[in-house]
């Protein structure tokens, strides 16, 4: 195969397959200063480190009715994963935000969804983040569609993962090194499940790939995993300010036991917010005739959360 010249590539570039375009409505890439609604153009540099070290990390944030789902909460904790990898934005903190805004207003669609990209920036194939004069900040609205009914009616079905939490330094970075995260994903699709949740050497229950797990314990209280080996998810966050209005809550230890006894398993995510877990590794959650169906706390809580971010929501 010969070399060809940058006329010739870019067009067979702009050709090249890129399954998912359709899904994508605006980005902005900060080395290029623009805002860009033609995803054919969404290319990532291979010698950023982002991509071939796993250097970076991102955020995932919903957006519904023309409002960003907790963006500041979401800003905090990118902000504390620059402190912890020592990886400054290639522009303030204000800009960051305002660009998120733009881009989720370019996006043309009242509800979808954000991925905010912090990279350590091009500049070698090396390991060392001395190679990369700047780091890059890459934004994207993708196109979503708005939680299906019958999710919230059905439950999830979920079980006990093979794959261990992560380490305790890397637990709380939201880095885009995400391979036990595939893992998970992986697990349960082959076992035809929905959720692979992970519990730590001691046998306390940890998190699911991509969301937080509560249980409503045989008291009454909703309890939520100690958060040496989780990432403390924005809309678990928001359970806990909206949730006192009904039960008290707490953060502690849960093992397979008190999930056994659970009256019901919860699970937080951006997108969902919250649904009921109706099975644990094959058995019913609940007792008596609420046993495997959605209980009272999920259901309240999905509405009293949406109700919650869009009423704290920034508008865009």
């Amino acid at each position: 195969m010969e070399a060809v010249g940058y006329e010739v590539y870019l067009r067979a570039l702009l050709d090249a397959p890129h399954p998912g375009v359709d899904k994508v409505l605006a980005f902005y890439d900060h080395r290029v200063g623009h805002i860009c609604t033609d995803a054919r153009l969404m290319l990532l540099p291979l010698d950023d480190h982002l991509c071939h070290r796993g250097d970076g990390l991102f955020e995932s944030i919903n957006f519904r009715d023309g409002k960003i789902f907790a963006l500041d909460e979401h800003l905090a904790r990118l902000r504390n994963g620059t402190e912890a990898i020592r990886l400054s934005p290639p522009c303030p903190w204000d800009e960051v935000r305002q660009r998120i805004l733009d881009v989720a207003r370019a996006s043309g669609e009242s509800h979808g969804d954000i991925r905010l990209l912090l990279g350590r920036g091009p500049g070698g194939f090396g390991v060392s983040p001395d190679e990369c004069p700047q780091s890059t900040l890459y934004i994207v609205a993708i196109r979503s569609r708005l939680p299906d009914a019958g999710v919230y009616q059905k439950g999830l079905t979920a079980f006990t993962s093979a794959i261990p939490p992560k380490q305790q330094y890397l637990a709380k970075i939201k880095s885009t090194n995400y391979l036990p995260n595939v893992f998970m994903a992986r697990e349960a699709r082959e076992k035809g499940m929905d959720v692979a949740v992970t519990f730590d050497e001691h046998g306390c229950m940890c998190e699911a790939a991509i969301a937080n797990i509560g249980i409503v314990d045989k008291n009454g209280v909703l309890a939520a995993p100690d958060m040496r080996h989780i990432l403390g998810g924005t809309s678990m966050q928001a359970a806990f300010r909206v949730a006192p209005q009904r039960l008290r809550v707490e953060q502690r230890d849960i093992r397979h036991e008190d999930i056994a006894a659970a009256r019901e398993m919860l699970l937080f995510t951006s997108a969902t917010l919250c649904v009921a877990v109706t099975h644990f590794d094959g058995k019913p959650i609940g007792q008596g005739e609420n046993a495997g169906k959605p209980g009272p706390v999920a259901l309240w809580l999905k509405d009293a959360l949406l109700e919650h971010m869009l009423a704290t929501g920034t508008p865009f």
